[in-house]
């Protein structure tokens, strides 16, 4: 129950086989979202439990969720896109219900990344469930 454009990374991701591409490839796609105002990058957006720093700015309008966010760090830049093309454009019932461990599995991410970098995608994806879910 993906968004659509999350389809978009699993095709891509079936085309690249080797893994520095992919990571290449998620990298790109950090670098390739807008920036977020450093006006945002407060307390309130910072989402705890990351090794790197990670702001993540929900809205909602009309019931249709959607988040920016930044990071420090180039792949956790990657992996806030990645989220945002998971998430993005659902409904706020939809973001609930949307099953991130097997759709991240389907990109092979949660075996390719460290411990820390699981954990922090975690505490993104905690985040941004709880902001739905208080929001409903």
């Amino acid at each position: 129950m993906a968004a659509e454009a999350f389809e978009d990374i699993v095709e891509d991701f079936e085309f690249i086989e080797d893994w520095e591409d992919r990571y290449r490839y998620v990298i790109e796609q950090g670098k390739d979202m807008p920036v977020l105002d450093d006006a945002l990058r407060v307390p309130a957006t910072k989402v705890d439990g990351c090794a790197s720093q990670v702001w993540l700015h929900p809205t909602i309008e009309d019931g249709i969720f959607r988040f920016e966010g930044a990071s420090d760090a180039m792949i956790v830049s990657g992996l806030i896109a990645v989220l945002r093309k998971l998430y993005n454009g659902l409904s706020l019932s939809e973001v609930v219900a949307v099953d991130s461990r097997a759709e991240l599995e389907r990109l092979g991410l949660n075996e390719h990344l460290s411990s820390q970098r699981s954990n922090g995608l975690r505490a993104m994806i905690e985040r941004i469930r709880l902001v739905a879910t208080e929001a409903t």
